[in-house]
């Protein structure tokens, strides 16, 4: 599975793998095993599109696309570490929105980045999952979103529980 060509057909790009805004790296491979720093919902550095506390400073609709932007920037990261002949598998997907008090909605604001990992990863994009409200992230960002993915030859599909096909 070409993954950018994917991407590309959504109308969407890929960006360049974030750079650390601190004292760590974008993503750590382990076996088969790709370990994602969270990423804001940054688009060549810029934050200001998706700042705030949803749903008060910021629609939850804008923060669902902080989410999709969010995911891009896990894949660009975790890309970083494939090899030859590798493409991704979505494991796990822990979100943060930065929310109101009286804000209850983060799976929804979320999905916006789980749909889009199934649209770009097909089976491999269905992925376990946590969305939490929080106070306050990074730079006042609205989402952060971390991803742990495995590293799958790229002729091998998940098509369900424990059964793996070839081609």
């Amino acid at each position: 599975m070409d993954i950018v060509k994917k991407v590309s057909e959504l109308g969407l790009t890929l960006p360049q793998c974030p750079a650390p805004l601190a004292a760590y790296v974008p993503a750590v491979r382990f076996g088969d095993t790709i370990v994602v720093s969270g990423q804001l919902p940054s688009v060549k550095g810029d934050f200001s599109a998706y700042t705030g506390t949803v749903p008060n400073e910021l629609p939850a609709e804008k923060a669902t696309e902080a989410a999709r932007i969010c995911l891009l920037n896990n894949i660009a990261a975790a890309m970083t570490q494939l090899q030859q002949g590798e493409s991704l598998k979505l494991v796990q997907m822990q979100g943060f929105v930065q929310s109101a008090a009286d804000f209850h909605e983060q799976p929804a604001v979320l999905n916006g980045a789980s749909e889009l990992a199934v649209q770009i990863l097909g089976e491999n994009g269905k992925h376990a999952r946590t969305a939490v409200g929080v106070s306050a992230l990074p730079k006042n960002a609205a989402v952060e979103i971390s991803c742990t993915f495995q590293a799958i030859p790229e002729e091998v599909q998940f098509t369900g529980r424990m059964n793996w096909i070839e081609g």
